[in-house]
């Protein structure tokens, strides 16, 4: 994006950027149009360092954060975090895509982007065949993260030999299988 943007949503990492992008892309928003960018701050830890980027420059800010990280956004921003636009997925915005989308639709969704058998491996190992697939897809090396570090690379290399590009020109994960 050349100009400043008209807001900023803050997002831990790349697979909340990916989804979000990805849900924008859906409901046919042209993040770049509408000058609204999704940075990835690279953890909870960091939104001070993010806040003082921003604020200086008078950028709307907005945020998503995973539940358990709340103390870090309040102990940056103050109380009443959803007045100032920063809110709380329970308990990650991956569980909450999982819970909207269901394990079904998340599986396609690793299938479709070639994530599914990495997936299945996991499942495999002792420490996870018993969990509930809703948490065997949650965990660190979960299909839905995979597809985002994977955009945030091709995103990356791309970056370094043109500017960002408009979303519905990039590497976008499918969603279902259905999508070409």
């Amino acid at each position: 994006m050349t100009e400043q943007p008209r807001a900023v949503v803050l997002v831990e990492g790349t697979s909340d950027q990916v989804a979000v992008e990805t849900l924008a892309e859906r409901r046919d928003v042209s993040l770049v149009s509408e000058r609204v960018e999704i940075v990835p701050i690279g953890g909870a830890h960091a939104i001070a360092r993010f806040l003082a980027h921003f604020r200086p420059l008078g950028v709307p800010l907005a945020g998503l954060y995973d539940a358990a990280e709340e103390h870090e956004f309040a102990r940056a921003l103050g109380e009443d975090l959803q007045a100032r636009g920063f809110f709380a997925c329970d308990p990650d915005l991956e569980g909450e895509l999982i819970r909207a989308l269901g394990a079904d639709a998340v599986e396609a969704v690793a299938e479709a982007n070639g994530e599914l058998n990495a997936f299945r491996t996991l499942q495999k190992q002792p420490a996870w065949r018993e969990q509930p697939v809703e948490e065997q897809l949650r965990q660190p090396q979960d299909p839905l993260r995979a597809i985002a570090r994977r955009g945030a690379r091709s995103r990356r290399r791309a970056g370094a030999a043109r500017p960002r590009a408009e979303p519905r020109a990039q590497r976008r994960p499918r969603l279902s299988t259905s999508d070409t």
